[in-house]
């Protein structure tokens, strides 16, 4: 998941929306996500999702996080198969009502984590904060704090890859198929990032401390973030997108 998260600069309609309506329309699609009881609601939507990202060209991102996804997805629906014992039998100890539920499991799992990443790629966190404040009314403290953990998440995945190949040179065999004992080798790997972190996370509170941190309000932003008609058309959709869940 490097980087899955990075912004991607583009100039589609998905892109010049206000981060609010982005904000809001990926919030739409997970909750119609939620209250859809079918699974073609289900796979609409998730289809919808990935034919924004295709548009916005952020597919890849969104690829990259599947890869990810998926075997977790399959391991709810061997679970739900496992676990509901209800219905008919369909081979062995699998019933069909494991199996309707799983699939269901994994493609809420699937529509509830690829609209966030699709907004967070098509919007500067700058921007998203922003407008939080401007529009929302969120304290500049709260989405500065959302914003600057979000941008750690690529950080702290380079410095756990860096910290992985200094103990491989010096001999960890972190490629082991055994799960346990892969378990067993990334746990000291987790003192020095935790390490690393801690350090980072002081030296940036220093740094937003002395450029005036407890200072900035709502009106200290030199950029505004108008609604136009596109974002009430998108808040029509996110209307749409919430209906349509609740009926099928």
């Amino acid at each position: 998941m490097l980087n899955v998260i990075d912004y991607v600069p583009g100039n589609t309609l998905l892109h010049r929306l206000n981060p609010v309506t982005k904000l809001a329309l990926a919030a739409a699609i997970i909750a119609a996500t939620f209250l859809a009881s079918s699974y073609a609601a289900l796979v609409g939507l998730l289809v919808f999702t990935l034919a924004l990202g295709l548009y916005a060209g952020v597919i890849r991102q969104l690829a990259g996080l599947l890869k990810v996804l998926v075997p977790v997805a399959l391991i709810m629906l061997l679970l739900q198969v496992v676990f509901v014992r209800g219905g008919a039998p369909v081979a062995g100890f699998v019933t069909d009502e494991g199996l309707y539920t799983g699939g269901k499991a994994c493609l809420r799992l699937l529509g509830v984590a690829l609209p966030l990443i699709l907004m967070l790629t098509v919007t500067k966190l700058n921007d998203l904060a922003n407008a939080c404040v401007e529009k929302l009314h969120i304290p500049y403290k709260y989405a500065f704090t959302f914003t600057t953990a979000l941008r750690f998440v690529p950080v702290f995945s380079q410095e756990m890859n860096a910290i992985m190949e200094a103990q491989t040179a010096r001999g960890v065999e972190f490629d082991t198929k055994n799960p346990f004992k892969k378990l067993s080798l990334m746990l000291p790997v987790c003192i020095p990032l935790l390490v690393t972190s801690v350090a980072k996370t002081d030296s940036t509170a220093l740094a937003a401390e002395q450029r005036g941190f407890y200072l900035r309000t709502r009106a200290s932003s030199y950029k505004r973030y108008p609604f136009r008609a596109c974002d009430a058309a998108a808040f029509a959709l996110c209307a749409v997108l919430i209906a349509l869940g609740v009926l099928l």
